[in-house]
């Protein structure tokens, strides 16, 4: 297992990244780049960008806050209780983005039950129904699948945690809002941002629950990629420069969660010696 339990995943990387990578580059930087030229020229390009820029970060926060909260709760439940309440966690993920999306509309829809609700409280169903075909509702819909997946990876984070540093604030005189503030946080943020960076990463490149949900309404990358490879879709070089543009953006967004845990990796070595 030390000299070859790596390669499976080196294969992995090699068949679903490496060859693809290799087959897009020839096609966008072909013609001396002019691709990049045409895409950088499209005057839908960055509203584009900007809104998934938007969405990504939308959801991303709101999935790290959300699922950090149930991370914490988690770790305060007996074993049976915590069995149960991992086991309602993991049902989102369960789920694909078009029963997702689908679930959305019969809830938050233009005929939505919640809609309906709402009408019946006095809102405007056109304008509550609205909602979730936005760049806020497509976020929450995102959201939905994303915080289990923020709640169910910092859970081991504060089920490990020392308190030891707490008790001792505590014991020196401090709150239990600033003890928590000065001896939890530091500890746990750099895996609650790294979190937040890689969900966040996640809803910038997902299309499925998007083209479900708000069809071609919505311009984001994601969608503006697959309208280029459909079957309306003649200029290539123009998506592969798109993918590689895509591909940056996320890499760049799960490149600084890999800052924050590096820096914590550095850190705890540090206390170590």
């Amino acid at each position: 297992m030390r000299r070859f339990g790596a390669w499976p995943a080196w294969a992995f990387m090699a068949l679903f990244f490496a060859v693809p990578l290799a087959a897009l580059l020839p096609e966008a930087l072909g013609d001396g780049g002019s691709a990049f030229g045409r895409l950088f020229g499209n005057p839908l390009f960055l509203g584009a960008l900007r809104n998934t820029l938007a969405l990504g970060l939308a959801a991303g926060a709101v999935s790290a806050l959300v699922g950090t909260c149930i991370a914490i709760e988690l770790a305060r439940q007996g074993p049976a209780r915590r069995q149960w309440m991992m086991t309602l966690l993991g049902l989102p993920l369960a789920f694909s983005g078009l029963v997702i999306a689908y679930g959305f509309i019969l809830a938050f829809g233009r005929a939505g039950f919640v809609t309906q609700l709402l009408a019946a409280l006095g809102g405007d169903p056109a304008v509550i129904g609205s909602w979730i075909y936005s760049v806020a509702g497509l976020g929450m819909a995102y959201a939905y699948y994303l915080i289990p997946r923020v709640a169910l990876s910092l859970y081991p984070v504060f089920a490990n945690l020392d308190l030891r540093p707490v008790q001792a604030a505590r014991t020196l005189g401090a709150s239990r809002a600033r003890a928590f503030w000065d001896t939890v946080v530091p500890e746990v943020l750099p895996s609650v941002l790294s979190n937040a960076c890689m969900v966040a990463a996640i809803a910038m490149g997902t299309y499925g629950t998007a083209l479900a949900l708000v069809g071609t309404q919505l311009n984001i990358l994601p969608l503006m990629l697959l309208a280029q490879v459909s079957d309306g879709g003649s200029d290539f070089a123009v998506a592969a420069a798109l993918s590689l543009v895509l591909m940056v953006v996320c890499v760049l967004v799960m490149g600084v969660g890999d800052v924050f845990t590096r820096r914590r990796e550095r850190a705890a070595a540090g206390a170590g010696h």
